[in-house]
């Protein structure tokens, strides 16, 4: 099936990289980048799932998808990637850090094992895969970077340790833009709202969650891993060239709405439905990535 907003050769001849790609948000990212005309490699830390993923892919789309093995935190394992990737394709136009994880907590009981883990893997992690495309291909050719993050403005309870690193990520991302707009990079963030993902079986009572955070969103959905990707392959496209530094957020104006304007639900509210790939059917719900 095309895409169902963009035009099937706007990315063709380009190459991207998707971090975790294996399922969720990422997967939905590689495959809409691959409809668009992509040459799409999705990268995660797992062997088997990796390979799931990319032949799973592959079979659905009728197009090749590469699956490779990195673990963003380990900068050789970074450099290794991207190195693969140049000596495969010869070039990386188009970057999207999307792998990343994290755990919920109340801060005071986060150690710190778990606040360094989640702020190697969502923060330097990025800046990892960043400055190794950027020094491999971008510095040279220009390029487009999209980093997925998470909403930071009102901060994010629960998340101490994972709200901070996506800042972080945000902050960086603006200042790169300026740094290097003279190399012709672009780099932005999207901000997804409640995403119904396989990744959100992760949680404790997420059932419950889903149910009260849908009725907290102003348009009654939570998003979905489509409203994601077409907003990365918006930015990655000719859609994209004028749009540099921004964070962009996604998340049915759940970011916007306080308890000061009620809004009535729906008679009958969305059934609750999560998505998984053919590929996960068997199995247990994914790690984050």
């Amino acid at each position: 099936m095309p895409s169902q907003i963009f035009r099937d050769d706007i990315l063709t001849g380009q190459v991207a990289l998707v971090t975790g790609g294996g399922s969720g948000i990422g997967a939905a990212i590689a495959r809409e980048l691959v409809r668009c005309g992509a040459q799409v490699v999705i990268a995660s830390r797992k062997q088997d799932r990796i390979d799931a993923a990319a032949a799973g892919l592959s079979a659905e789309l009728g197009a090749e998808v590469v699956g490779m093995v990195c673990d963003i935190r380990d900068r050789e394992a970074v450099k290794a990637l991207v190195d693969g990737i140049m000596e495969r394709f010869g070039r990386l136009d188009i970057l999207v850090n999307n792998g990343g994880g994290q755990f919920l907590s109340p801060a005071f009981m986060i150690r710190d094992k778990g606040w360094d883990a989640v702020i190697q893997t969502n923060l330097t992690g990025t800046w990892n895969l960043t400055r190794a495309v950027a020094d491999a291909w971008m510095l040279d050719h220009g390029g487009r970077v999209v980093n997925i993050t998470m909403l930071t403005r009102r901060g994010f309870p629960g998340m101490a340790h994972s709200v901070a690193a996506r800042a972080g990520v945000e902050a960086m991302t603006k200042t790169l833009a300026v740094e290097w707009a003279p190399f012709g990079i672009s780099l932005n963030c999207v901000q997804p709202g409640i995403i119904l993902s396989s990744g959100m079986k992760n949680y404790p009572n997420w059932e419950q969650f889903v149910d009260q955070t849908q009725r907290e969103i102003p348009v009654k959905r939570l998003g979905s891993t489509a409203d994601i990707a077409h907003m990365v392959a918006y930015l990655a496209g000719p859609g994209g060239d004028y749009i540099t530094g921004q964070v962009l957020t996604v998340d049915g104006g759940r970011d916007l709405w306080g308890e000061t304007w009620p809004l009535e639900d729906p008679e009958v509210m969305p059934g609750i439905e999560v998505p998984v790939e053919p590929w996960e059917e068997s199995k247990e719900p994914a790690e984050a990535e």
